[in-house]
């Protein structure tokens, strides 16, 4: 399937889903970073002509990041009369949390926490305007590794870029004209007060890990199922405990 082939049938794969709802969801929410992933995620969203709703949640962020989302909120607006834009500053919500939990401070935790904060944020302003929640996550971060924090990040009603590896959305993205600086930006979770990129805390590409997954012979395949087993309880269903009767 070719990029515009792509393009068209996941934009009419979310409207289909909200048509056919029980109780028809007024509005899409989706959170926007300055990534590619949402970047495209939002677009294919405004496409449906479906009221569209873009956030920009800073959290301590490294301005360039932040600069990219604002950039995206102004494309969006400009190409799409269904999109509403807002920024909103998480910034004194996550030091009030911080200095609250004081006592409990660990550097992975609070990274995460902001992506808790960020999930929060979002099906706030969904329960506002009657809205579902659109998740960003590709296969590589949802099925590969694991990549993404449970119940932040992966809380989301749909996740409409969810089979589609990275570089299927780098494709994409080029195809929607994508603003170059995002297509081009190292990828990035942005909760990391030292702005640590993807590459960084995997210690491999989404190129490699694409390969490695794809091919048992790759010479990066260990590596990959290693990155993956350590994640592996994030892909699964919640374990519950079940009585024999």
């Amino acid at each position: 399937m070719s990029p515009q082939e792509k393009i068209k049938f996941i934009s009419n794969w979310i409207k289909d889903y909200v048509n056919n709802m029980p109780l028809k969801a007024e509005s899409l929410v989706i959170g926007i970073s300055g990534g590619i992933d949402s970047s495209v995620s939002s677009t294919l969203s405004a496409m449906t002509g479906l009221k569209t709703i873009v956030l920009s949640m800073p959290i301590k962020q490294k301005s360039n990041q932040h600069d990219l989302s604002l950039k995206h909120q102004e494309w969006l607006t400009k190409n799409f009369k269904n999109v509403e834009a807002h920024t909103i500053n998480l910034d004194e919500l996550f030091l009030a949390f911080s200095s609250s939990l004081s006592k409990f401070d660990n550097e992975h935790g609070m990274a995460n926490s902001r992506a808790r904060l960020r999930m929060t944020t979002l099906y706030q302003v969904a329960a506002a305007n009657k809205g579902i929640v659109v998740g960003t996550g590709n296969k590589v971060e949802d099925f590969g590794v694991g990549f993404y924090t449970k119940y932040g990040d992966g809380g989301v009603d749909i996740s409409p870029i969810a089979d589609c590896l990275k570089t299927q959305v780098w494709e994409m993205g080029r195809y929607l004209e994508i603003n170059p600086l995002i297509i081009n930006a190292a990828p990035t979770d942005g909760l990391w007060s030292d702005g640590r990129n993807d590459e960084q805390q995997l210690g491999m590409s989404y190129q490699e890990l694409e390969e490695a997954m794809l091919d048992t012979n790759s010479p990066n395949h260990k590596k990959y199922l290693k990155i993956r087993e350590a994640n592996l309880h994030k892909m699964k269903e919640i374990p519950v405990c079940k009585f024999d009767e």
